[in-house]
């Protein structure tokens, strides 16, 4: 898969731009400010109908103007596809294949996929539980694009779920019989369709564990392939069978539903009492941990700024590797990477990287760069973007 031809319009910087791409690897030279980025944003855009910089598509949008447009030509397999998507900040925004209108947006969503990675991916290491969620949920999503209908509904049921509680935590009589008699509804919604998001997640991490310690072994020195372990750690007692590294005989959404909904009922009088939900996907946790079977130690707090920079790389070469073992070959984005790294793990990671069909790469000096991800080159300097052969 690789993106052959990028048309911009009022998106970030670029009132207007046309740019054709080639497979293999592409660098984008420029200083910092000067809109490389943008560059890779819009393609990783069209993957997942969301920017991996900012939470909302307002600054996506060049000031001053009220729309954006970002189109791309995708070639998979010998065939291609126009992929386009309107963004209209305030209204709905559109998407097209082939110049023909998809009913939602959302449909667009794993018809290209990309994996980026970024400097400000150390928070999937050094941030919040909502960062490594976030990072599940996007691989996802990718993975099985059916599943983004899925994290909407959660997140709507949530919404109404915390309003009610909310409200019958105030209530009294009749009022909190009736609230709570509602209530029993969203446990049941909340717990059917978060048992489909933490099933997935589940077997994610199962399938994500051997291509984690593997990648951390090529990019971290001195480390072995067993240093590097994730897992998930969900807000309720999981049933019998969903221990790391297990796959459930029976029915896991149905056991995990079960599971959520005796959770519920078990924590009820404590939600109700602080009007939120304590349970659910939306409480879990993925647990980095680096070392060995006699000393575990989790990588927030205690891994030095290099062991978690090599870890959160490892986090998006793991996720490259295993959308390719299912069969796909995603764009892989180096953004603004080689800065970090010195000599020899800048060429550990251009070897590791060379089989990609297509790899897009910024950098603010050419020099940063391993000669065999240079490839082609742009230069990007006003936002004006030049081959330089």
């Amino acid at each position: 898969m690789h993106v052959s031809h990028l048309t911009l319009h009022n998106f970030r910087s670029y009132a207007d731009l046309d740019l054709v791409l080639e497979p293999g690897a592409t660098a984008f030279i420029g200083r910092n400010g000067q809109g490389k980025t943008n560059l890779i944003e819009a393609i990783d855009y069209l993957s997942r109908l969301s920017s991996h910089r900012v939470a909302s598509d307002a600054p996506l949008v060049r000031a001053g103007t009220e729309q954006a447009l970002v189109r791309a030509a995708v070639v998979r397999d010998g065939r291609t596809a126009v992929l386009e998507v309107e963004l209209n900040p305030g209204r709905a925004n559109r998407a097209r294949i082939n110049r023909s209108p998809l009913p939602r947006p959302r449909e667009l969503i794993g018809v290209i996929r990309t994996v980026v990675f970024a400097p400000d991916d150390l928070t999937l290491v050094k941030g919040d539980p909502s960062d490594r969620r976030r990072f599940l949920d996007d691989l996802l999503t990718l993975r099985t694009p059916r599943l983004v209908g899925a994290r909407a509904d959660y997140d709507r049921i949530l919404r109404q779920r915390n309003t009610l509680l909310k409200t019958a935590g105030f209530a009294r009589g009749d009022a909190r019989q009736s609230a709570l008699s509602t209530l029993d509804v969203w446990d049941s919604n909340l717990a059917s369709v978060g048992a489909q998001l933490l099933a997935a997640r589940l077997q994610l991490v199962n399938d994500l564990q051997p291509y984690l310690g593997k990648a951390y072994e090529a990019v971290a020195r001195g480390a072995s392939r067993d240093d590097a372990q994730m897992e998930y750690k969900a807000s309720l007692e999981l049933p019998t069978g969903f221990e790391p590294g297990t796959t459930p005989a029976a029915d896991p959404v149905a056991a995990l539903e079960a599971a959520l909904l005796a959770a519920l009922e078990a924590r009820r009088k404590d939600e109700l009492d602080r009007g939120v939900s304590l349970v659910g996907p939306h409480r879990d946790e993925l647990v980095l941990t680096l070392g060995n079977a006699e000393l575990r130690l989790p990588v927030k707090g205690y891994a030095s700024h290099g062991e978690s920079w090599s870890y959160a790389l490892a986090m998006r070469l793991a996720s490259y590797d295993l959308l390719r073992a299912d069969g796909d070959d995603p764009i892989l984005v180096l953004d603004d990477v080689f800065a970090e790294l010195d000599t020899e793990r800048r060429a550990q990671l251009a070897d590791l990287v060379a089989g990609a069909e297509q790899v897009l790469v910024t950098a603010a000096v050419a020099a940063d760069v391993p000669l065999s991800l240079q490839g082609v080159r742009f230069l990007v300097a006003d936002g004006q973007v030049t081959r330089d052969d």
